[in-house]
């Protein structure tokens, strides 16, 4: 009878253990520095020694706002500006594609937009040479920053999708994260709605992790150049490892955020063999794995 051994990540007690391998950091917000509500104390110290260490940093966030809101989040839960070197959100990619329209995409939208996410999410608005309509007969494409309330469904928004896909509007989406965990309780996220767009058969153009323009962005803020020489920092395999290995760099997997409850925080053998399991599905593994961020 044959055996296979199964593919073994290591795990890490914290990321001091591999400081010397890396020149850059590139470090998600959600799951791995805070919770929506605080910070986590372990994340910030790290932070500080990193720094402390010479280390480049860049902040790389799938917050559907601007860069400069996010950092000013940052600090409101506990996260000071000059522990990055830059703060880099889906929402600032998003909003500069719309300003400057150089993509093939964007060069053929309307001039008149329907905005779908909460109040929070409204300075997205400015600056952009677009009208801001109420109903979706008016609309010529549809921003989507994320849900109204935490208990949504994606079906709530059915009464907006079904008519946008009648019209052939396209959809740009501002955060691909399906979900989030905001002070333990699961929410949607824009990337749940946008992928029930696309399964009614809506077109949507996505900014953020993981696609790759966020990624070419980061890799200048960082000033590496030497891709094996930067490690990201993130919570999902889905959208921050699965990032990072399509962008030639490593990947140090969180397992305390997103996946918390398939993995139980990684304190026995079998929470790593579901580790490895949970991998396999995603068919994305990171170089290593912590409970939580810490030095």
């Amino acid at each position: 009878m044959s055996t296979t051994t199964p593919r073994t990540i290591p795990l890490l007690s914290g990321v001091s253990e591999i400081l010397d391998d890396y020149d850059g950091f590139v470090i998600d917000l959600w799951g791995v520095m805070h919770d929506g509500e605080e910070a986590f104390p372990e994340a910030v110290e790290a932070l500080q020694k990193l720094r402390a260490a010479g280390k480049r940093i860049v902040i790389l966030s799938n917050a559907p706002r601007r860069s400069d809101s996010v950092a000013e989040r940052n600090e409101e839960l506990g996260i000071a500006r000059d522990l990055a070197d830059a703060v880099l959100s889906s929402g600032e990619v998003t909003w500069r594609n719309l300003k400057e329209r150089t993509l093939p995409f964007y060069q053929k939208l309307g001039a008149k937009t329907l905005l779908i996410g909460p109040a929070r999410d409204l300075g997205m608005k400015e600056g952009l040479p677009y009208e801001f309509v109420e109903e979706i007969e008016d609309a010529d494409f549809i921003l989507l920053t994320g849900i109204w309330d935490p208990a949504d469904a994606v079906e709530r928004y059915d009464f907006l999708l079904k008519p946008a896909l009648a019209k052939g509007l396209p959809m740009v989406c501002a955060n691909p994260d399906l979900e989030v965990i905001r002070g333990g309780n699961r929410e949607l996220c824009a990337g749940a709605v946008a992928q029930h767009y696309e399964k009614m058969g809506g077109v949507v153009q996505y900014h953020g992790k993981p696609h790759q323009d966020i990624y070419r962005e980061c890799m200048e803020l960082l000033g590496v150049h030497d891709a094996s020489r930067v490690l990201a920092v993130g919570d999902s395999l889905r959208t921050d490892i699965a990032g990072a290995n399509a962008a030639g760099i490593h990947g140090l997997f969180i397992a305390g955020g997103i996946h918390c409850e398939d993995l139980h925080g990684l304190k026995s053998l079998g929470d790593m063999m579901r580790l490895v399991t949970l991998c396999d599905k995603y068919k994305e593994y990171p170089v290593a794995a912590m409970s939580i961020f810490r030095w």
